[in-house]
């Protein structure tokens, strides 16, 4: 007879599930938790579906509340083995559960999960017999009363199937590591019956069972939200058959509830208090770990640092002064008491084999303040020109790891990871995943159609909400008090309100995994002795850690920033394209920093193409501005951002006014000088604190953080401590201290790390040098890199017209692959840039690289008979040839309306040309002129034909715009595109334009509306038409018409948009 005494034992939650079971359950962490701590319970064990997600989080929550942590996986179980993905079959499971009782258990998780993705994914992540005969060591395994192997077939009265399975886990796991799960459920027919006829099986085989409740939600009210969630996933997955009964309770039961549901199975509770007893699971969190990387027998890695450093001075042709030893002896006294030298030496090998193949590489953040880093060629910037403090990166009272974060040429990212993999070995190397979670606007769509809304609904409200900004994202409740037109909606539109109180309780959750933009983790050992593996969910298998940045850090593996930037493969780019057509080979690490012609560049205002200076806002700054330094443009960089960019018109004033700079103490001004008296990096504020306030490095840390987050309470406590360092460090009178606060005060929230606008600063410069020196040259790069999207394209080709640089359409004499600088060679006409082949829709790579290589062999082609004879390959057909004689790139040939109408013509030249060659024997042997084809007369293309086919083949206009026909019209009136950007909003205002896209939407009544987009020969806009307006002008809303609106202009989000009111045709 079992007596439960519950003051002795105390129940826990062995069976529980966060939001990290994707889209099957709701509680975040923090919020199991707690509601553990509440109710008293000793420990909490975390059994998400087929995952470790939120192991490491659970983890350190649980030793900050005082709870035990259970470390578990609800796992699904193959039918037959994990290989077997047969459909119709093997898209069905089982469920187990497996506890962590010690290290070893733990290790053999991370295996069991690891395989499970990556061996036997199918529908979802499954294990089998053989791996948990092979992985079973230290884990204690509950057969669950849901989607158990052995409650399903005691349901089905296969005895026979529930023995063996019990056989196999007793057989693997041994007697004393197997328990049945009993679970009490009222509300499910038949279930508490069939859980006696369980109890009796366990009875009958002596193996013991164990009182749990399978947890989805902390409360029953929660039960919709989940059910949400799960509709959510419908979308995407098929529903887990285990948890869809319609009158479940999966919530979180309080002791005592437990208590009472199991008093008729009490051996049952002792049973779990003795598993919560078993599991004592000690991990060793932020213990860092780094790659192992080869160094010469009989030195150290410090040594080794060390020898990179010193090496360093000459490539970077500087001469070792005291200062400079100086400087370097101390960073690399930090650098070997925190022991970090093995992870400096590891990101040099990474950027050296970047260098030595032509990868272009930029560092941004803190770690340009360091020296040895300079000197070992790891960051370009030299920090003692900048003033960049080493101890922003790392000080002896700084416990944080070094982070390096390393951009590369966005096209060649993929090959530093590939070396990495190759060097430290592919099961050392993995991606790190991060989740995707429900923010704000993603979240109301998902359950607008999850409750069974139209599209539209979702799309109404989610743009009503603002985007978020880094490190400040959005949510459901800061929209509300930002924009009064959702709060209206949402008080007088009952199912808006319905959507929102429910997208509330789901909003944060994690929704999918997927592959962090740039984090990768590199080990000493196989990278599962850290952390689960499993494939992107994109499909491509990319390896990444089910630990996520800050969990993969606290299990021991550093990240590495591997960041690929579009601007450096336009860079290298640039420099390859100048090396093929000037000769001239450019290091973009030394070009003069002094250049006039950039400046001048950057003062007109000719930004659009730059890193980091474009844009109108940044643009008319910069004129105002007229940058003459490097300093200016880090400034600019750091500047222009939300908040901060109240302070430029002041910077500005005081750059071409020195008389406005003043500080208030002239220990001030060998800190700020730079910036002309103006606080606009972090590291100047923090440089007044130690030296003005007196604070050491570790209180700067403390200081730096206050004032980033703008926490009231912390922020006063700093005040109190900045002014009294001011009055005891430095004898200034307490009015004075009080001064330098309130003055300090509004910068500080906005401060910009000076490193990180010094690395970004220097790259926008090197953008704009190469603009302003090869403006072709550069052109061609950029537009290049943007293939593909049309929008940009057009913006920088409307750049290039300014530049009065003529962009042409592609031709097949002068075209290559991307776009092509046509340079005259006799240099009396400006530099051209053409289309590139593979810029054509419907064109291949492999008929563009044959044209360029047949014309690289033999020459340009003559004739449209030579290249129809010279070009064989087999790509050559009606539809490529189609697209070559409408794209103009046979222009040279003859006139595009003829090419078009003899296309049949020119396929049978080419098709006997290509099948017989120069015989006699083809259809056009024998006759005189047999190598020339022969087209029949036929009506010229009009010009609006002409630009339909750029419109459709190259994605807009070149030859001229529909408009033009019009623009003598248009230049009469005082409004366009451009202009209505400046105008307020509810202004009436009337354009001329073309309608470029169309987008037609049902309303909730029924009624169709529009969302158009509309352009004219100065820009583009969104217009909106409701449903009023589209009934009585719907004629005019198609594709490429021209037309005459009166509308108004309306913001949101601080976005533009046109609401039209009346239509008629241009």
């Amino acid at each position: 007879m079992f007596e439960y005494n519950s003051a002795m034992s105390k129940f826990s939650h062995l069976h529980t599930h966060s939001h990290y079971s994707l889209l099957q359950a709701l509680p975040k962490i923090p919020d199991l938790v707690a509601r553990a701590k509440k109710n008293d319970m000793p420990a909490l064990a975390l059994t998400d579906s087929g995952n470790l997600y939120g192991a490491i989080e659970f983890y350190k929550e649980c030793k900050e509340k005082g709870i035990k942590p259970i470390i578990g996986v609800d796992f699904y179980k193959a039918v037959r083995t994990r290989n077997d993905k047969q459909a119709g079959v093997d898209h069905t499971r089982d469920r187990l559960v497996l506890l962590v009782e010690n290290l070893i258990g733990y290790k053999n998780l991370i295996q069991l999960v690891t395989k499970s993705h990556l061996e036997g994914f199918y529908y979802k992540p499954r294990i089998d017999n053989e791996l948990l005969q092979n992985y079973h060591e230290g884990l204690i395994a509950i057969i669950p009363a849901l989607g158990g192997e052995i409650g399903k077939a005691l349901r089905r009265n296969d005895l026979e199937k529930a023995e063996k399975a019990l056989k196999f886990y007793l057989d693997t796991f041994g007697p004393k590591n197997v328990f049945i799960e009993i679970t009490i459920h009222e509300e499910l027919s038949g279930h508490n019956t069939h859980m006696a006829i369980v109890r009796d099986f366990a009875k009958k085989f002596d193996v013991p069972i164990v009182a749990s409740h399978d947890i989805y939600y902390l409360d029953p009210e929660d039960k919709p939200a989940r059910d949400t969630v799960l509709m959510v996933q419908q979308s995407n997955d098929r529903f887990d058959e285990s948890v869809t009964d319609e009158e479940e309770n999966f919530s979180f039961l309080s002791s005592e509830d437990f208590e009472k549901k199991f008093s008729d199975f009490p051996e049952a509770l002792i049973n779990n208090s003795k598993i919560t007893e078993r599991c004592s699971l000690e991990l060793e969190l932020g213990k860092w770990v780094f790659p192992h990387i080869e160094i010469p027998k009989n030195s150290t890695f410090d040594a080794e640092f060390r020898k990179m450093v010193y090496d360093g001075l000459p490539i970077r042709n500087i001469e070792l002064t005291e200062e400079i030893k100086t400087r370097i002896e101390y960073e690399l006294g930090i650098i070997k008491t925190k022991g970090f030298s093995p992870y400096f030496l590891v990101v040099g090998d990474l950027l050296r084999f970047a260098h030595e193949n032509g990868i272009l590489t930029n560092i941004r953040g803190s770690v340009a303040g360091s020296m040895c880093t300079y000197l070992a060629q790891i960051t370009n910037i030299n920090p003692i020109e900048y003033a960049l403090p080493f101890e922003r990166f790392l000080n002896p009272d700084r416990p944080l790891p070094p982070d390096i974060d390393m951009d590369f040429a966005d096209n060649r990212r993929d090959e530093v990871i590939e070396y990495a993999r190759k060097k430290y070995g592919a099961d050392k190397v993995a991606q790190i995943g991060t989740f995707g979670t429900m923010m704000a606007r993603g979240v109301v769509r998902d359950v607008s159609r999850a409750l069974g809304y139209e599209y539209g609904k979702g799309d109404e409200i989610s743009k009503l909400i603002p985007m978020g900004s880094q490190g400040f994202p959005m949510t459901l409740e800061h929209a509300f008090g930002m924009v009064p037109e959702l709060k209206e909606k949402y008080e007088n539109d009952r199912d808006v309100k319905r959507i929102i109180d429910m997208s509330k309780k789901i909003e944060g959750n994690a929704r999918h995994i997927s592959v962090h933009a740039a984090g990768v983790v590199m080990s000493p050992t196989p990278i599962t002795d850290y952390t689960p593996l499993q494939f992107d969910t994109k499909g491509d298998e990319k390896l990444i850690t089910q630990y996520d940045m800050y969990s993969i850090e606290e299990a021991g593996l550093l990240k590495f920033d591997f960041l690929g930037l579009r601007n450096l493969s336009i860079l290298a780019d640039t420099v390859d394209r100048i090396r093929a057509i000037e000769g001239k080979i450019i290091d973009p690490e030394l070009v003069p920093l002094d250049d006039k012609k950039t400046f001048r560049m950057l003062a007109v205002g000719e930004t659009e193409g730059t890193f980091q200076l474009n844009g109108s806002g940044m643009t008319r700054f910069l004129i105002d501005l007229k940058p003459t330094t490097i300093h200016d443009i880090n400034a600019m960089v750091a500047l222009y951002r939300p908040g901060p960019m109240q302070f430029i018109p002041d910077f500005i004033k005081r750059k071409h006014n020195k008389k406005l700079i003043s500080y208030l103490d002239p220990s001030l001004e060998h800190i700020l000088e730079r910036t002309y008296g103006i606080l606009v990096y972090q590291d100047d504020l923090l440089m007044i604190a130690k030296d003005i306030a007196g604070y050491t490095w570790g209180e700067l840390d403390k200081f730096r953080k206050a004032v980033g987050k703008k926490i009231p309470a912390e922020m006063a406590a700093q005040k109190e401590k900045f002014i009294e360092g001011c009055v005891t460090h430095s004898k200034w009178s307490l009015k004075k201290a009080q001064e330098l606060w309130t003055w300090i005060e509004p910068f500080a929230a906005y401060g910009f790390n000076k490193a990180h606008s010094a690395s970004y600063g220097r790259l926008a410069y090197q953008t704009a040098y190469f603009k302003a020196n090869f403006p072709a040259i550069y052109m061609s790069a950029i537009l290049t890199a943007e293939s593909g999207d049309t929008e940009t394209i057009a913006k920088y080709i409307e750049e290039c017209k300014k530049m009065k640089i003529p962009v042409l359409p592609p031709s097949v004499n002068e075209s290559f692959a991307g776009f092509t600088v046509v340079r005259d060679p006799e240099g009396k006409n400006a530099d051209e840039i053409r289309f590139g082949l593979t810029t054509i829709k419907n064109f291949g790579e492999g008929i563009a690289k044959a044209i360029v290589h047949e014309r690289k062999r033999a020459g340009k082609f003559t004739s449209l008979s030579d290249f129809l004879s010279r070009i064989t390959d087999k790509n050559l057909n009606k539809k490529s040839l189609e697209s070559l004689i409408k794209a103009g790139a046979l222009d040279d040939f003859g006139e595009r309306g003829q090419l078009f109408a003899n296309l049949e013509t020119l396929l049978n030249f080419h098709k006997e040309k290509v099948s017989v060659g120069d015989t006699h024997d083809s259809l056009f042997g024998g006759m005189e002129g047999q190598n020339t084809v022969k087209m029949a007369e036929s009506i010229e293309a009009t010009m609006d034909e002409k630009l339909a086919w750029e419109k459709e083949l190259l994605g807009l206009y070149i030859s001229g715009h529909p408009l033009d026909k019009y623009k003598e019209k248009l230049e009469k009136r005082d409004m366009n595109i451009k202009k209505a950007f400046d105008v307020r909003a509810n202004t009436q205002i009337t354009i001329g334009c073309i309608i470029e896209r169309v987008r037609e939407i049902s309303t909730k009544k029924g009624e169709m509306m529009a969302f158009t987009k509309i352009a004219d020969l100065s820009g583009e806009i969104e217009m909106v038409v409701f449903p009023r307006t589209f009934i009585e002008y719907k004629q005019f809303l198609t594709p490429d018409t021209c037309i005459i609106v009166l509308g108004k202009i309306t913001e949101r989000n601080g976005e533009k948009s046109l609401i039209a009111e009346k239509i008629k045709a241009l």
